[in-house]
């Protein structure tokens, strides 16, 4: 059997991953806390490492620069069903909410992603569809208590969310307090898991360092989180291909890639899927589906017949 480029490309990215944690968790297995699991992780030159104890609860994290670019690009999937139909301006009314939730059916894009005062009326607007229910934690400033985001996180799952994207702590990142950043993090986790409810967490890349960025998704996969989203949309900055493609390679296959903020056209949105997205996150869902080419418009008509 002969292999093309890309092919050999891949396999070799993710054997010197492998390798590479190999080594590098056979060089801590000694530095383990006493009683704790630790976890290692490494990518684009950097190693994050993070232990828990017997519950499941962060007792330690911490970062430093390594000298390796490993990574994954997920395979294609159907645009429509990549969106994250969203709406999260302070204005919003319930009437705009229902003509989200009426546009998401139609679609049949993958959610509606909300404020939480919202997440009732979209959980009984879409009941019985196939479209999800996803809210934000701690948005936009991700400054709220590891505490405030738990309880916020198990209120939404009572209304009827089954997705949740947080905010880290930024302050907290960027100052290298790793441990609060991880805890944060996995206790908004540990509360959407119990409910079955995926977790996405936003890093905020407008703000951070390419090392930030990856010690952030290092630290976002090691607490279990199911997807690391790029950006709130309020920080002045939104998703960018260069940052899509280095959280695709910092998670590896594993996890989801949310690319979200200042995604308006098809094109843009394409971009970020071969960048390496999953999920797409945009208040303009409608218009980048109608841009698409006649035979993609063709399969989601054919798709929303008898709505």
């Amino acid at each position: 059997m002969t292999l093309d480029i890309k092919t050999i490309e891949t396999l070799v990215e993710i054997i010197t991953r492998e390798v590479l944690l190999a080594m590098v968790e056979q060089e801590e297995k000694d530095k383990n806390p006493q009683g704790a699991t630790c976890v290692v992780e490494v990518a684009n030159g950097v190693k994050v490492k993070t232990c828990f104890d017997n519950a499941g609860h962060v007792v330690s994290a911490g970062a430093e620069r390594l000298t390796s670019t490993v990574g994954v690009i997920p395979e294609d999937r159907s645009l429509a069903s990549m969106i994250d139909h969203t709406l999260l301006k302070p204005d919003a009314t319930s009437d705009k909410i229902a003509q989200l939730c009426f546009e998401a059916r139609k679609y049949h894009f993958a959610s509606v992603c909300v404020n939480p005062t919202h997440v009732k009326l979209c959980a009984d607007l879409l009941r019985d569809s196939d479209v999800k229910v996803c809210t934000v934690i701690g948005f936009p400033l991700g400054a709220t208590s590891p505490e405030v985001k738990a309880f916020e996180t198990r209120n939404a799952l009572e209304n009827g969310a089954t997705e949740i994207d947080m905010v880290i702590n930024i302050g907290a990142l960027k100052a290298g307090e790793t441990e609060l950043v991880a805890r944060d993090i996995r206790g908004v986790v540990e509360v959407a898991h119990a409910a079955n409810a995926l977790v996405k967490v936003i890093i905020e890349t407008a703000l951070l360092t390419d090392e930030e960025k990856v010690v952030a998704c290092l630290l976002a996969k090691e607490a279990g989180a199911d997807f690391v989203k790029t950006s709130t949309g309020f920080s002045g900055g939104g998703a960018t291909v260069h940052d899509v493609e280095l959280m695709r390679r910092t998670v590896g296959p594993a996890l989801g890639v949310k690319a979200s903020g200042g995604i308006h056209t098809h094109e843009e949105a394409e971009a970020m899927v071969a960048a390496g997205a999953t999920r797409i996150g945009a208040s303009a869902g409608v218009k980048i589906i109608q841009a698409a080419p006649a035979n993609e418009k063709t399969a989601v008509s054919t798709a929303t017949r008898g709505y």
